[in-house]
């Protein structure tokens, strides 16, 4: 062993010991790690940063980006409550819900995947009345396991395909990952749901994580090509309980009814006073196909205002009658394209100079181009349509419009702006365009039309075309860590095979372990790359591993794929942490688990793994 070889594998043991360690953030290891490397001669100076221009970083920025505009549109809510059945037991619902997140998870970001459903997951918990963490883990898992059947579905499957890049071979193809990830996924799904029943522990719903502002009071407007026109309210009610919602008024031809019959047959035109926990508002809008009345576009003219005003007459007259006048809606203005339009909450504070004055009152479209769609006052449930109502304190108002101008409003009227959090409002239109310009990329890199780097790229140009993220706001998609982790760690992977320390690693490995044979050797890279993957990010994992395994390739003569495919899945498998992979992570607090809680189900999943992808691997990929 040269001294090359030795300082190369004293920084790769430093890095791989504080990757594990976790004090520090694993994005500044790697860069610590790359500039070790430069400052001790073994990455040339000039080369140090050529590895965030490689097409497995330019990849996952994309396909970041790609997957946060169909969270954000409501593409995957859509799919989601289309996909779902709303009636059956415990168990067909969470292999629906698993399946679905695997599905994902194979073409889109398996963390964004993961986050989106969660609610769902939680809702389908509350219905059955069982722990939350018996629906969260399976998905959590079922999420991890897709992504390992495509190209995109998983950074470490690009990552793969980059080092197979650099020989002769050549990178993947999209699918080249699906006939062994498609039957360790499916494997591995039916697993994790059949057995959480026994294997997953049974805790307590912890208390919420976020801010309780209570149930939204909005109202949504009935358009004549929804699906409900023409259908009894009592059909809507029991769609609107399997989201924790409900219906508490509805206005008609100028008429609020307070208690609607739940015979009423609805028609074009009727809206609908729905209450509904702030989290759950968006997957009711998009279950029912309706929009949010209150959702015009920002800066209604002056005509509207004084329409609003002679209806605030009309409805202030009639207040103690049993149905109140209202006004209908005035025509609403051409859509003004915006690239600052978001949701807020506000919390309306003490002595505030809104109290008792309502929207209409303020003139809130005219004055600051803003709506309000939602207004929640805990213990009280106004009787009066969402714009007259007064304003007290402590009321949430979910306001939609530019950030300058919902900032405006709450400095003057004394609101204060609660922590952001998910509040989905599905958008149709944009909705479609995301998931048309995704299924586009998708088969461009999968025909073999452009390379997968360049594919996504373009959608990306696509979504800022079409506006389907504000610009402002597109690169604030990219998990930028994960990108320095990416961009810091080719280098050093470079520099593990050009000083031969990934050769002497790999000759270690076979004289001691493997003893020369190929699938003893096989398994040993499957079940190190997973052991490392539960304590380490599976990024970092993959690079670290995959010039060792083209080196044992290499040594044994034998197909790298084999090994290279080894190394893909293993590093996508971390089940029995909650520090493995985020998708762990993001269900440690909701499921209420403990660290040793993972490896009980964890363990028996990533047996079957390796049970399953050996052989698997020996036949799509032959030694």
């Amino acid at each position: 062993m040269d001294a090359s070889q030795q300082l190369i594998l004293l920084i790769l043991a430093c890095t791989i010991g504080l990757f594990l360690w976790g004090r520090w953030r694993h994005d500044i290891v790697a860069l610590a790690a790359l500039l070790a490397c430069v400052v001790a001669g073994l990455t040339p100076a000039a080369d140090a940063f050529t590895g965030f221009g490689h097409p497995a970083v330019i990849t996952v920025a994309a396909v970041l980006i790609l997957s946060k505009g169909l969270q954000t549109t409501g593409a995957v809510e859509a799919l989601a409550q289309r996909a779902l059945p709303q009636r059956g037991g415990v168990l067909l619902g969470l292999g629906f819900l698993t399946l679905l997140g695997a599905t994902l998870s194979a073409f889109m970001n398996n963390v964004g995947a993961m986050a989106l459903l969660m609610p769902i997951a939680m809702q389908l918990a509350n219905r059955q009345g069982v722990p939350p963490g018996r629906v969260l883990m399976p998905l959590a898992f079922g999420t991890i396991l897709g992504g390992m059947t495509t190209l995109i579905g998983t950074p470490p499957n690009l990552i793969v395909s980059g080092f197979r890049a650099q020989t002769e071979l050549g990178p993947y193809s999209m699918f080249d990952f699906t006939p062994v990830g498609l039957a360790v996924a499916l494997g591995g799904v039916l697993l994790a749901v059949l057995a959480s029943r026994w294997l997953v522990p049974h805790r307590p719903q912890p208390e919420a994580g976020s801010f309780d502002t209570g149930t939204y009071l909005t109202e949504v407007h009935i358009d004549a090509d929804s699906k409900i026109d023409g259908k009894p309210l009592r059909e809507v009610e029991q769609l609107l309980d399997d989201g924790d919602a409900q219906i508490v008024g509805m206005v008609r031809n100028d008429f609020r009814v307070i208690a609607p019959l739940s015979s009423r047959i609805l028609r074009a035109g009727d809206i609908l006073v729905i209450e509904s926990d702030p989290e759950a508002l968006g997957a009711s809008l998009t279950r029912l196909g309706l929009k949010l009345e209150e959702a015009v576009p920002p800066g209604a003219s002056e005509k509207d205002k004084e329409k609003e005003a002679t209806a605030e007459q009309r409805a202030t007259q009639t207040d103690d009658a049993t149905e109140n006048a209202a006004e209908p809606e005035p025509e609403s203005p051409p859509v003004r394209h915006s690239d600052e339009i978001v949701l807020q909450e506000l919390v309306v504070q003490p002595g505030a100079d809104i109290l008792g004055r309502s929207a209409s009152d303020i003139a809130l479209r005219t004055r600051f181009g803003i709506n309000l769609l939602a207004i929640s006052r805990q213990g009280h449930r106004s009787i009066r349509r969402l714009r007259w109502t007064e304003i007290q304190a402590g009321d949430v108002l979910l306001m939609q419009g530019e950030p300058e101008a919902i900032a405006g409003f709450a400095g003057e009227y004394g609101c204060a702006p609660l922590a952001p959090r998910s509040i989905l409002i599905p958008e149709p239109r944009l909705a479609l365009t995301a998931a048309l310009i995704m299924l586009g990329s998708v088969a461009l890199a999968a025909f073999g039309i452009l390379p997968a780097a360049v594919a996504f790229t373009a959608g990306v140009l696509g979504y800022m075309l079409t506006r389907v993220i504000p610009l402002r706001r597109i690169y604030e998609a990219i998990d930028w860590p994960i990108i320095v982790l990416l961009g810091a760690l080719m280098p050093l992977a470079a520099a593990m095979a050009d000083t031969g320390a990934a050769d002497l690693l790999a000759r270690t490995l076979l004289d001691h372990l493997a003893q020369g044979n190929p699938i003893i050797a096989l398994t040993l890279m499957l079940v190190v790359t997973m052991t490392l993957s539960d304590f380490m990010n599976n990024a970092a994992t993959a690079a670290v591993m995959c010039p060792i395994a083209l080196s044992v390739a290499s040594q044994l003569g034998v197909n790298p794929d084999s090994f290279l495919m080894a190394v893909a899945i293993g590093a996508s498998c971390a089940f029995l942490t909650p520090i493995g992979h985020q998708n762990n992570t993001l269900i440690l607090g909701p499921g209420g688990f403990r660290f040793g809680d993972y490896w009980r189900l964890g363990l028996p999943l990533e047996l079957l793994v390796v049970a399953i992808s050996i052989p698997m691997l020996l036949w799509v990929w032959p030694l």
